[in-house]
């Protein structure tokens, strides 16, 4: 097709949709939306992704956590009666790698964080209280092995940990509920019947996603303290137990990752008794495999996604086929002229495929500023993450473009088919 030809096809389209707004904003209706969820929620969920993988990555790719059981497990098809029958791991458990595997250069025990075990109790001091907060006890290694920064004083070295004194580390949330003007450090606050003694602050904890989901709702106790007052938390049902015991270890810089978990694994089958042929009753998590699990969601959230969208620009574009039916039907006349006068039929299907695509390309754009929008109003009012990467855009505009191609062709297959003299004597 000449050049002069097209742009003349190209301006008479554009001029075609100029004077019909009304129908042009009927014909696009449905790809603003199929667009708008397209670019809206890739945004979210793309920048949740990223934000998660960050989280994860922060972790540290050479920590090893040791657990009952995982969502891998439960991903991976397994009997979740089965997984409750698992022994329960305990603070022993932790000992006895610390004290035989050569390839571990420390071991970190966590109580009372895991899910419906969670320790929540609120804290007092000079007459002001905190909010229900996370208690967790730990080792003396906690900051070093999550990888967390001490905005205020110290943490409990291990003596302290050995004797079971009651210190306390504040996470960001008692501290500022109650020293908001104070220097805690040396100061007494009450949690139940007891009284500790404020030697840390941690600075804010990464969220989940980088989300606030009160994180930084805690406070942290020697885990030998802990047990004293709170004993070890235990979900139980019909079905068995569940311990809130969490241990992390940390290889030797000489070992490899593979060679501790290797060894690790050889010291709990050695203490839960099992044969050569029992499989493990326990799993032990990497960084690594936290991804993979992540991969595995996130995946199905994009098929979910791509599934939605797709329905949506299916409806847009039966939208713009019928609109486009219905406007060939009240422009045969016009049709039937540009025939006569020697319009091609080449030139008309040109013409009124161009308009759709031109339709459908503008509810492209449209849908990318209101999908942009969206994330954005989003991400500043509650600071949820976002990622607006181009190829969005360049998605977004292709999917319309190609739904006005495709679904445009048959109306505009019609009008060049018309027959001229037939089009002229139309009412």
């Amino acid at each position: 097709m000449r050049g002069a030809l097209f742009n003349e096809i190209v301006a008479m389209a554009v001029r075609t949709i100029r004077t019909q707004k009304m129908r042009s904003g009927l014909t696009i209706l449905g790809i603003v939306i199929g667009i708008t969820a397209i670019v809206g929620m890739t945004a979210l969920i793309r920048g949740f992704d990223e934000s998660l993988r960050d989280s994860i990555r922060q972790i540290g790719p050479d920590t090893i956590f040791i657990t009952q059981f995982s969502g891998i497990s439960m991903m991976s098809g397994a009997d979740l009666n089965e997984l409750l029958r698992r022994p329960s791991l305990t603070p022993h458990d932790a000992q006895a790698i610390e004290r035989q595997a050569a390839s571990i250069a420390s071991v970190n025990v966590v109580l009372g964080e895991n899910g419906p075990t969670t320790t929540r109790q609120r804290l007092y001091y000079d007459g002001e209280r905190t909010k229900q907060i996370s208690i967790i006890g730990s080792t003396h290694n906690y900051p070093e092995v999550w990888h967390l920064d001490l905005d205020l004083g110290r943490f409990f070295t291990y003596g302290e940990g050995s004797h079971s004194r009651r210190v306390v580390v504040l996470g960001q949330t008692p501290y500022l509920a109650l020293f908001p003007n104070v220097d805690p450090i040396g100061k007494s606050v009450r949690l139940g019947n007891q009284r500790y003694i404020v030697i840390g602050v941690m600075g804010p904890r990464p969220g989940l996603g980088g989300l606030d989901m009160g994180q930084d709702d805690i406070a942290v106790i020697p885990h030998t303290t802990y047990q004293k007052q709170f004993g070890i938390r235990v979900m139980r049902s019909r079905r068995g137990q569940f311990q809130s015991v969490m241990i992390a270890a940390v290889p030797r810089e000489e070992f490899s990752r593979d060679d501790a978990m290797r060894e690790v694994t050889e010291i709990m089958r050695n203490r839960h008794e099992l044969r050569l042929d029992d499989p493990n009753d326990f799993e032990l998590m990497t960084q690594d495999s936290a991804l993979r699990m992540w991969d595995q969601i996130s995946q199905a959230t994009y098929l979910a996604l791509v599934a939605i969208s797709s329905i949506a620009l299916l409806v847009g574009g039966i939208g713009v086929m019928a609109i486009m039916t219905i406007s060939v039907k009240g422009r045969t006349r016009e049709i039937g002229t540009r025939k006569a006068l020697g319009a091609r039929r080449q030139e008309i299907l040109w013409q009124f495929l161009l308009e759709a695509v031109f339709l459908t390309t503008i509810g492209g754009v449209i849908g990318i500023l209101f999908g942009s929008g969206i994330g954005l109003g989003v991400h500043y009012a509650t600071s949820f993450p976002i990622s607006l990467p181009w190829w969005s855009f360049a998605l977004g505009i292709g999917f319309s473009a190609t739904v006005g191609i495709v679904f445009g062709l048959v109306p505009a297959m019609n009008a060049s088919a018309l027959d001229p003299i037939e089009a002229l004597r139309y009412e």
